[in-house]
């Protein structure tokens, strides 16, 4: 295979655009794209002019990108909406998890990988930025969950003090607005 760009990666950024709109509109077929978009290249002055298969392989790369991506957001929503209203610290777990399931699967394919003198270094150099980034994340999540206990704990202590100090107000002694505050607070 060559190192040359295929003939819509050469394509100006604003034709592309038009051909990427072209493909998602689906009245429009594949060969009547190529015509338009050669149309737009003779228009414009420019030579080079794009030919079916090329179009085709462009569409079937960008259906494949746009399918994972289609399912990475399914795979989202399922646990934004399992975890939406759940604890900050159960979505970055979720993170971490899957962070790991890729570390592992990256390790695995790097044991099946030709590994020669000259891809070892960049080999190397990806796996400490994959590391570093997964001790940073693991870091914050533990930060984020520890400031979550603390806001939890001080809330229920600020509510504890708004019940004891109504409790007061409303003619209970300060043995039983005690008591209202540690049933707020969970405390037996």
């Amino acid at each position: 295979m060559s190192g040359r760009a295929s003939s819509i990666d050469r394509l100006p950024d604003d034709i592309r655009d038009r051909l990427q709109e072209l493909l998602r509109d689906p009245r429009v077929t594949q060969l009547e794209a190529t015509a338009r978009i050669n149309e737009i290249l003779e228009s414009a002055g420019h030579e080079e002019r794009v030919s079916k298969s090329a179009v085709n392989r462009y569409d079937l790369e960008m259906r494949k990108v746009g399918e994972k991506l289609r399912q990475s957001r399914e795979v989202a929503e399922m646990w934004i909406g399992k975890l939406g209203a759940a604890p900050q610290g159960q979505l970055g777990h979720l993170v971490n998890e899957t962070l790991r399931t890729l570390s592992f699967d990256l390790a695995l394919k790097l044991q099946d990988a030709d590994l020669s003198e000259e891809s070892l270094p960049g080999v190397i150099d990806q796996l400490k930025a994959l590391a570093l980034a997964a001790q940073r994340l693991e870091a914050s999540s533990t930060l984020n969950v520890k400031r979550e206990a603390e806001i939890r704990k001080q809330a229920l202590s600020d509510a504890a003090t708004v019940v004891e100090k109504a409790a007061v107000q409303q003619g209970l002694t300060a043995e039983q607005a005690a008591f209202w505050r540690q049933q707020v607070l969970g405390v037996q």
